[in-house]
């Protein structure tokens, strides 16, 4: 009699060992899971980050194009004014 309830005795003690397995089993998923969601998050972050770093490289490439077109014009307007002074003073 003792030797059938030491076999299930041991018998038991694995039973409860393999549940606990499994509860382990969905602890490391359930951590593999938010790590999963927390790097998902961190690259939508990082995406955004880089759209605006984007966005602002643009609008200072526009704002130089702007400036450089003004300054042409105003080339432009200088050169007419130096040209008719020039004839202005040719007359002169």
């Amino acid at each position: 009699m003792k030797k059938i309830a030491i076999t299930a005795a041991a018998v038991l003690a694995l039973g409860v060992a393999a549940c606990d397995s499994a509860r382990n089993d969905a602890g490391n998923n359930a951590a593999d899971v938010n790590a999963t969601e927390t790097e998902a998050g961190n690259d939508i972050d990082n995406a955004a980050a880089d759209a605006n770093a984007a966005t602002g490289a643009t609008d200072n490439a526009l704002d130089s194009i702007g400036d450089a077109a003004a300054n042409t014009a105003s080339d432009v307007g200088n050169a007419a004014s130096d040209a008719g002074n020039a004839v202005e003073n040719a007359v002169d």
